[in-house]
């Protein structure tokens, strides 16, 4: 995996950081709308990949498995299965580079997801019960519902 950017000196660490949490939330927020036009799909994609990118420039890779993991999502929700598979990959790179066993779980979840969008049932039930193994790792709780809740909106329901 690619190492963190150099810093362009076009804006500091910290407007970096903010512009990169805001899109980060943005696109959260888009995720969550149900009556999306295309027009949000497409601002939706951008602002997910343009996080991930600030993040790039001045983050560390749990940043970046996070980062690819809404990007995967992303591309899941608006039935896409190349990217969204290809950004899972991705966060599970970095997940496994950071170690912690709730980013671990949550690309295998993305994974899962990108998946069940490709049709992929084998695939599907695979990473799910991949990323149920690391619940119980997990050792704080609201880490641990986060990926609960998470897995319950794979097709098929709760792990």
């Amino acid at each position: 995996m690619p190492e963190r950017a150099r810093v362009p000196d076009l804006i500091d660490r910290a407007l970096q950081r903010r512009v990169a949490a805001s899109l980060f939330n943005e696109t959260w927020s888009l995720l969550e709308k149900a009556d999306r036009t295309a027009g949000e799909d497409e601002r939706m994609v951008n602002a997910a990949h343009a996080s991930r990118y600030h993040w790039g420039l001045i983050g560390e890779p749990v940043n970046f498995a996070v980062g690819e993991w809404q990007i995967s999502r992303v591309y899941a929700v608006l039935g896409r299965a190349e990217p969204a598979l290809h950004h899972a990959r991705r966060a599970l790179a970095y997940a496994e580079q950071v170690g912690d066993p709730f980013q671990i779980g949550e690309a295998h979840e993305a994974l899962a997801r990108a998946l069940a969008v490709a049709g992929d049932r084998d695939g599907l039930s695979r990473h799910r019960g991949l990323a149920t193994a690391f619940i119980e790792r997990i050792q704080d709780p609201e880490a641990r519902e986060t990926l609960l809740g998470d897995l319950s909106t794979l097709p098929g329901g709760e792990p």
